[in-house]
């Protein structure tokens, strides 16, 4: 597993970069469905 350090003044972060990709890949999923929906829902009005 990678993880990366973070060190910020006197704070200190641990950076989980798969997790990180995963949660990314995630997001980009939902944001390509909701455009699929919104083309298909403007496609429909503009059938209407």
């Amino acid at each position: 597993m990678k993880r990366k350090l973070i060190i910020d003044g006197n704070a200190v972060y641990e950076i989980d970069e798969e997790c990180m990709l995963k949660k990314r890949l995630s997001q980009d999923s939902e944001k390509k469905h909701q455009q699929t929906q919104d083309n298909q829902n403007r496609s429909s009005q503009a059938d209407s």
